[in-house]
Formats: C-alpha cells, structure tokens, sequence
C-alpha cells in the first residue's frame, strides 16, 4: 500500500527522515513536492495526493472554493515568527504607521491574514495599505530592494530578512493568529481503510519527529540549512523562534472556532467567495491521540 503525499521542500519529509520516523515503515510513501500550501490543497482535493501539510489560512481558501478536502491534525506554534517586517532605518514604528504604505504579502498565505489581523487591531483596514501580492522569493527581493515598505512574512523568511536584509520587526502574530498548521487529507482517502491506518500511523512518526526537532534543534538547523539552502543560523533562528517550538495538536473546538475566524475575516473582505462552515471540512477521528489544540507551544528560553 502507497501513502502518497504532498510536501514542501525542507518540510515533512525532511524532518521525518532527520529524526529516524521513516524507518521500518509497514507502507510506502510516494512524495510530491510542491512550492507552498494552496497548490498542496489542489492536489488532495485532486486525489493526487492522500494528505499533505499546510499553513493556517490556506485550507480557508481550499474550503471557500468548495474543494474536497478535510483536516485531519493540527500543530500549535509561536506566532513570534510570523511578522511585518520593515528596514531598519524606516521612520515605521508602529503597525498605524502602515497607512498609505506598500506592503508585500503572498496571497492567500499565513501572512496575508497576519496582515488582515494585524491592521484590524491597529484601527485600519486592508484597504488602508497598498498590498503587493508576491510570493517570498519576490517579496524578499523587493524588500531587499526597498521597493516595498513593509512585508507580511513568516519563517524562516522573517529569520533571513532579520539576518540577511537588515529587516527590523514592526509587529508580530502574537495575539492576532492562533499558530496553526494543518495536515489535510483527502475524504476518500479517510474512507479507505488501509489508508486510513496508514495516515494515523504517518500523524503518529511526525509528532514524534516534532518532539526529536525541539530535543536536537542544532541538529535539524543543520538538516534543514542543507535541505532548504538556508545558512545555518538563519535555519538555527528559526527552529528556535518558531519551528521548534510546534506541538502536534487535535483539530477541537477552539482550533476549529479560530479558523472559522479567519473565514468570517476573508469573507467579510470579499476576499474569497463565500461564508461556509470550517467544521463541515474537519474529520475528527484522530483526536483521541493528539493533545488539545490550546497546549502551549514549547519555549528554548531566552533567543539570541
């Protein structure tokens, strides 16, 4: 039996084979990589892929378009790394200082409800802003550029930016985004009983990698900074900031009621193309052997 799944480079299976988790593996496991979260979603409600890891908002998006997909596990981070960023001489000091400025923010990301949130609790509207839609290889090469005045970011982009761009942090998530990623899998999938056990079985070795990433962070720098292309302490700032510090978490209530925020935000912004319930895209039955989602994400202390 094959478990196909959908990835990002330097993600899933990555940290799976770092920590030892696809060894002695009772299936097989066909990967696709693919270069962010929506076109994963495209994929699982294709039935090209079983299951497949993603950011917050993306299954928002997903569902708002009717897509076939169901969420099946969470992870419960920091919110420390999804940040706007600004350089570090700009006169920007605040988020209220973003009136009238350009920033930019990859489309139907983390990020761009960041940004939406982040506004909002500041007394503006993403209308307030001139919003550059770019994916983070562009975006990072415009704000290196200065030719936007701020980014909506999350690592380890905010890490290389911090390190490499001169950025400076003008606010973070903390407060305005529940720091949760998902694992989304196909509904046929689901009901495939084989396949089924295997993706229990495949939530099971990656909470146990998670754990191995927040006992060996060094370690997986190392790794990820191979994989990914990043240098070292930028991989080691991120792990530290916000990689690491996930916990594996079940899709409950409170999760389920924080992304339903997230719809209600999108959809009050005509931003996707209806309201719809977030619980009708959620499958419960792993629960049992996750956490709550409100567990609070691990700490490393004091950051350099």
């Amino acid at each position: 039996m094959t478990l196909n799944v959908g990835d990002q480079k330097g993600n899933d299976e990555a940290v799976l084979r770092a920590a030892g988790q696809l060894d002695n593996l009772p299936y097989k496991i066909k990967w696709s990589t693919f270069t962010s979260g929506p076109p994963i979603l495209e994929a699982v409600s294709a039935k090209a892929v079983d299951i497949g890891g993603v950011g917050n908002t993306p299954p928002v998006f997903a569902a708002a378009a009717k897509s076939d997909i169901k969420v099946v596990a969470a992870k419960h981070g920091t919110a420390d790394g999804e940040a706007i960023l600004v350089k570090k001489g700009s006169p920007l000091k605040k988020a209220t200082d973003l009136k009238g400025k350009s920033v930019a923010v990859a489309q139907g990301s983390s990020a761009h409800y960041q940004l939406v949130a982040s506004l909002a609790k500041a007394g503006l509207s993403i209308k307030d802003v001139q919003v550059k839609f770019l994916q983070p290889a562009d975006a990072l090469a415009a704000f290196t550029r200065g030719k936007v005045d701020a980014w909506a970011v999350w690592d380890p982009y905010t890490s290389q930016a911090l390190r490499q761009s001169d950025g400076r942090v003008l606010t973070t998530g903390k407060g305005v985004v529940n720091g949760l990623n998902f694992q989304v899998a196909n509904p046929s999938s689901l009901e495939d009983a084989k396949k089924a056990r295997a993706i229990k079985d495949y939530l099971g070795r990656l909470r146990r990698a998670q754990d191995w990433v927040y006992q060996h962070p060094e370690a997986w720098a190392k790794v990820w900074g191979k994989e990914t292309g990043l240098p070292y302490q930028v991989a080691l700032d991120s792990v530290k900031r916000t990689n690491g510090t996930r916990v594996y978490v079940a899709v409950d209530k409170s999760a389920v009621a924080s992304e339903q925020e997230i719809a209600d935000a999108f959809a009050k912004l005509k931003l996707t193309p209806r309201r719809f319930r977030f619980a009708d895209y959620v499958d419960t039955r792993f629960n049992s052997d996750l956490p709550p989602s409100s567990s609070a994400p691990r700490t490393y202390g004091k950051r350099s």
